[in-house]
């Protein structure tokens, strides 16, 4: 039998990057009902394709020397990403990132919260050129990606999904570089509430 590897995910996807824990207390953080281990292609298509499923890796070691929990899915569209990062921030007393990215309408978007303090939101649509959301002072991964010291007034900036799975690996785990990687263990597949 030969070991399962591991597909990556994050184009026209949406993620949380959770620092440490244990994947059940995330998802009951969460609210969702785990549905059990998939294999990781059917899992990571069904996050992609319905609204209502998540998938939930095992933790994968990550930027800064940490394991970090992901949970990707449709699902996360829909969700006010700054409060939920925040809330989930306090629940589980870590940090927790929030990515984004839709090259349809062009939206590019993350959040950084630590220990419930929010460190970072920004939303890009380029779709119509703005930046819709800018709290917080970028970083230096932020700054590598040309992201300016404070939020551009006109249509100067330029961000595209892979500056958000750049991002994403400067912060915790690049999703889109997982593909063909020995897996560390069963992706579950979890159902969101109604």
């Amino acid at each position: 039998m030969t070991a399962e590897t591991m597909v990556g995910f994050g184009r026209k996807q949406a993620w949380l990057a959770i620092r440490g824990g244990d994947p059940g207390a995330i998802v009951d953080a969460l609210g969702l009902r785990d549905l059990g281990p998939a294999p990781w292609r059917e899992g990571v298509d069904l996050a992609h394709l319905t609204d209502d499923r998540l998938v939930v890796p095992p933790p994968l070691p990550g930027a800064r020397d940490n394991a970090w929990i992901l949970v990707a899915g449709r699902r996360l569209f829909t969700i006010p990403s700054t409060v939920e990062a925040v809330a989930l921030s306090v629940a589980l007393a870590t940090e927790v990132q929030f990515f984004a990215t839709h090259r349809v309408g062009e939206q590019h978007r993350w959040v950084r919260a630590v220990d419930g303090v929010l460190v970072r939101a920004f939303d890009f649509v380029g779709e119509i050129g703005k930046v819709t959301e800018w709290r917080g002072d970028p970083d230096d991964a932020e700054r590598s990606l040309g992201i300016p010291e404070t939020a551009p007034d006109g249509d100067d900036l330029l961000v595209g999904e892979d500056d958000v799975a750049r991002l994403a690996g400067r912060w915790s785990v690049d999703p889109t570089a997982l593909d063909g990687r020995p897996a560390p263990g069963s992706l579950h597949v979890a159902a969101a509430p109604d």
